[in-house]
């Protein structure tokens, strides 16, 4: 037998399967998220995120120095807020010294060139735990995209360089977008959640940031799991209201709707690996069921085969540490 085409040519060597790979990953694919709390001294594990940790301002410092050293030059900042600072209304995401705004004025000290994204949404605010004010058991939506607007241009007089509103309310990108052009911030951009999912793999991250619902859950304004086409109707919508860049979350399991949604779209595409997806990776390489290293790679390389832009993830020192 004489095959004139044998494909295994290409894989004989892992310098000739370097030279044709098709995707690669760098430090450049990620955006890395950072809990914060109050105090001082404080770099405190996340029991269901083993080696992930809630940083205070002073440890924020070395957090972001270490990133910058590393080549990870963007960061999504999430806020752990005291319970007697919660309410209805989300009045302390308005503080002009909050812990957000303090975050992110710290994070640009030690970094300056660092590109800061701030979490828009009000489920660490609230008493309820939800992304919106409540009323009579329904969380409204036009109240709550007034304070998401006044959130974000908070953000932005702060130095945030992109707000990323992850709450699915209607028309927030429309009132943050508007808000921000009408203060003059008009290089503030925004990355909109636009096809966040009503999902089960969010518990880790709710305990990191004690934000779980405090009744219901959340499928009246994330969407529903099973849907599809759904989501490019709100991404393209995004879109039409201002949104700069477009995110599915969670990740593995939504890789259709990525795909989907970059075949379609001329903005870059974010996909969040989610809090489920690392704390399940922790437990079964702890077990010795799974290769730790070589399952996350495997894992962050399928989501950017998919499409993504940019990849969202509590992998992303381990990636890089293990690229280099």
């Amino acid at each position: 037998m004489h095959l004139l085409r044998r494909n295994r040519r290409l894989r004989n060597s892992e310098a000739i399967r370097a030279l044709v790979r098709e995707t690669t990953i760098s430090a450049d694919d990620f955006l890395v998220p950072l809990f914060v709390v109050e105090g001082s001294g404080i770099q405190q594990e996340i029991p269901s995120m083993p080696g992930y940790y809630r940083y205070s301002l002073d440890l924020l410092k070395k957090e972001v120095k270490e990133l910058w050293s590393l080549g990870l030059k963007s960061v999504l900042l999430f806020v752990k807020v005291p319970d007697n600072l919660k309410d209805n209304k989300g009045t302390e995401a308005l503080n002009a010294d909050g812990l957000m705004q303090r975050a992110i004025k710290t994070v640009k000290e030690v970094a300056p060139d660092m590109l800061v994204m701030t979490d828009v949404a009000l489920d660490p605010y609230s008493s309820y735990g939800h992304d919106g004010i409540v009323e009579d058991g329904y969380i409204v939506n036009d109240k709550t995209t007034e304070v998401l607007a006044q959130m974000s241009l908070s953000h932005a007089q702060a130095g945030a360089d992109f707000v990323a509103p992850s709450d699915m309310m209607d028309g927030r990108i429309l009132a943050i977008r508007e808000l921000l052009e009408k203060e003059k911030f008009v290089n503030t951009g925004i990355m909109s959640y636009s096809a966040k999912y009503a999902s089960a793999f969010y518990g880790p991250f709710r305990d990191a940031l004690d934000s779980a619902p405090g009744f219901g859950d959340k499928k009246t304004y994330q969407m529903d799991v099973a849907n599809r086409d759904e989501a490019i109707k709100e991404t393209l919508m995004d879109i039409d209201e201002g949104a700069d860049i477009v995110m599915v979350k969670p990740g593995l399991c939504y890789l259709d709707i990525v795909r989907d949604i970059k075949n379609v779209v001329d903005v870059p595409v974010a996909v969040y690996q989610v809090s489920g997806e690392y704390a399940m990776l922790k437990a079964a390489a702890e077990k010795g069921w799974l290769d730790h290293d070589a399952v996350m790679m495997e894992q962050v390389m399928a989501i950017k085969r998919a499409g993504a832009n940019i990849i969202a993830s509590y992998f992303a020192k381990d990636v890089v540490k293990l690229l280099s």
